[in-house]
Parts: C-alpha cells; structure tokens; sequence
C-alpha cells in the first residue's frame, strides 16, 4: 500500500489544499489497480475519494508518533514541512518551495531550516515541483546522494458550474488570487489603474496585509476599485478567470504558482514577477514586470502588454492555451506513480 499525506487539506482554499486534491483523484485514475492507495486526512475527509480505499485519520497520538500501517510500502509526505511523518518505513517528500527564505525573520528561517533539513534526512527520495525549488533544495540543505526529481504540478482544467459573484465588477477588471500575505507582493498592483477604468480584483484569506494594499490604493487614488473580495468558491474563480482583462501575479516567493497556469488555461493574458519560479512556470507565454517593481515601469510594461495581447487576441489566447495544457496533472500522476514503483520494488 502507498499512503498519501493528505493532512493539509485541513487548510481549504489554499494551495497545497488543490494540491493533495488534484493529485489524489489523478492517481486514482492512472493507478489501474496496481496499487493499494491510502489516504492520511482530518477526519472530516474520510471517503472523499470513495469508500474502498484506506484512510488514515489523523488523531492526537500522532501528535507524538505517527506508525505507519505494517501493510504500507510507502508514505508520500506531500509538504516540505510537514508536522506528521511516520517513524517507520520508506518516505517519498515532496518539496513545494523554500518560502521562508525570502519571507521570514533569520530566527524562524532558522528554525525552518533545521526542520526540512529533519524531513529531508529522514525521506528516501525527494521530488521538487519545479527546477527552481530543486536548486534552491540542493543550495540550502544537505541533500547528500538522494535523488531529487522535478515533477511539474498539473493544470486545474474546471469542468464545474460557473457562477458570477454576487456583486459583478462595474467594467474590465484584472484578477488575483492567493491568500494575501506579504510574499503575494499585491501591493504593487494598484498603480496598474491609473489612467484607466479597471478594477483589482483580488481573492483569497485575508490578513492585516490587507491595509498595506489599501494604503497603496489610496496613494493612487484608486481606492474604490481595488475590491479584495476574502475566499470564493471555485464556481466564482473560474468566473473571475474566464472573464478577466488580464491576470496579474507579482508574488515573490512561489515554487510554483498553479493560479498562474489555471489563467493561463483561459487563454488570458498573465502579467508577473520575474522571482523565483514564476518565469519557468509562465515561459514565453506571460508578461513579466522589472525585478524592482518601479511602479512607472510596471505601467508601461502592463499597457504595452496589453496592447501586444489585444492586437492579436486569438492567436496569444491559443498559444497560451497550449502552454497551460502542458502542465497535466495525469501526466504528473503517471511520474509518481513511475517512483512509487522504483521505491517498491
């Protein structure tokens, strides 16, 4: 049986929440059998993915030791940090990013280090979700001889109802989502309204960052069509996508940033920073901001790609569809499905 760390699925709308998600059902899909898959969730999830295979929930004892299962082969640990990793058996890790580099005090970036360094010892074998978190693995931690792979995160391709929010955007907006935290860079965006009748749209779980994005707002005078909106259901994302003049991310610190690919699946436009993964995950097909965000660049650099995008609107939507559908989370099942079998042999 391989098992997989679903724990951080108690974190709804956030990434590694999609993550865990996506990956599972695709792992179900392109298992055929082969494997006994189970599942190590909050309670809440037992059976969410039917009611023939294994949970695992995770209960206060695991607090001091999680044991896995004698009949578990492997344990997939989805989350470089993760708190519960069983005392016994082969661990697969998957490290999503070093954010805490970029984010944090030195004190807890300390204290983030010794803590992958545990997880990264303790794992037989590592995958990172992009070239850029696997150098920035083997830079920062002693990854001795293990082997590191690089599977890219899959497109979320939504096949679910749309529907608008309950207020609509006035006019065109731009669109952002993401829990609003410094590291997202939101900031930044407001001055992308001057001179221009656009709202921001930004999405996501709020924080006290929320004021630094206003004060920038106001600074700008554009205060009333910033509109940061909390959490949404997927039904309205995937309005906001479709219907978006253009989708900016100017996150600084990201090992992969899936909202960018979703966007992109639309064929719309994605404006973003040029740190760290976002240039490989975005490639040919996005806009990019300057590296110092000096906000009268930033304008240009907006209007001028905007202006590229319109000219030849269905020839860039289709050629950024085609890069979106690259990133298959199939794709991505079918390589961890390739490891589960190399570590179980």
């Amino acid at each position: 049986m391989i098992i997989i760390d679903c724990e951080k699925m108690k974190y709804p709308n956030t990434g590694l929440f999609f993550f865990c998600d996506m990956l599972v059902r695709s792992l179900i899909n392109e298992n055929h059998g082969e494997f006994d898959l189970g599942f190590y969730v909050p309670g809440r999830y037992k059976g969410r993915w039917g009611e023939s295979f294994y949970y695992k929930k995770k209960c206060l004892l695991d607090k001091i030791a999680v044991v896995s299962p004698a009949k578990c082969q492997l344990w997939h640990t989805t989350f470089q940090l993760a708190h519960y990793v069983p005392c016994n058996g082969k661990v697969l890790l998957t490290v999503h990013d070093l954010n805490f580099l970029y984010e944090k005090s030195d004190h807890k970036q300390q204290k983030y280090m010794a803590k992958l360094q545990k997880l990264v010892d303790r794992a037989d074998r590592i995958v990172a979700i992009s070239e850029f978190t696997k150098d920035d693995l083997i830079a920062h931690t002693d990854v001795g001889d293990k082997r590191i792979d690089v599977i890219y995160n899959g497109c979320n391709l939504y096949r679910g109802e749309i529907c608008p929010p309950a207020i609509r955007p006035a006019g065109d907006f731009i669109f952002s989502v993401a829990t609003v935290l410094p590291k997202k860079n939101f900031h930044v965006l407001p001055c992308l309204l001057q001179g221009n009748d656009l709202e921001l749209i930004i999405a996501g779980n709020p924080s006290s960052y929320v004021d630094v994005i206003l004060d920038e707002a106001r600074r700008y005078g554009v205060e009333e069509r910033v509109k940061i909106v909390g959490p949404i259901d997927e039904s309205v994302k995937h309005w906001y996508f479709k219907y978006c003049k253009a989708f900016v991310f100017p996150s600084i610190a990201e090992g992969f940033g899936l909202p960018v690919i979703e966007a992109m699946a639309y064929g719309k436009p994605v404006f973003l920073s040029r740190h760290t993964c976002l240039p490989e995950i975005g490639g040919e097909q996005a806009y990019y901001f300057n590296t110092d965000f000096n906000r009268p660049l930033m304008q240009e650099e907006f209007r001028q790609g905007l202006d590229d995008y319109y000219r030849h609107e269905q020839e860039r939507a289709e050629a950024i569809k085609a890069h979106a559908l690259q990133f298959s989370w199939a794709h991505a099942a079918r390589q961890y499905l390739d490891i589960y079998r190399e570590m179980t042999e």
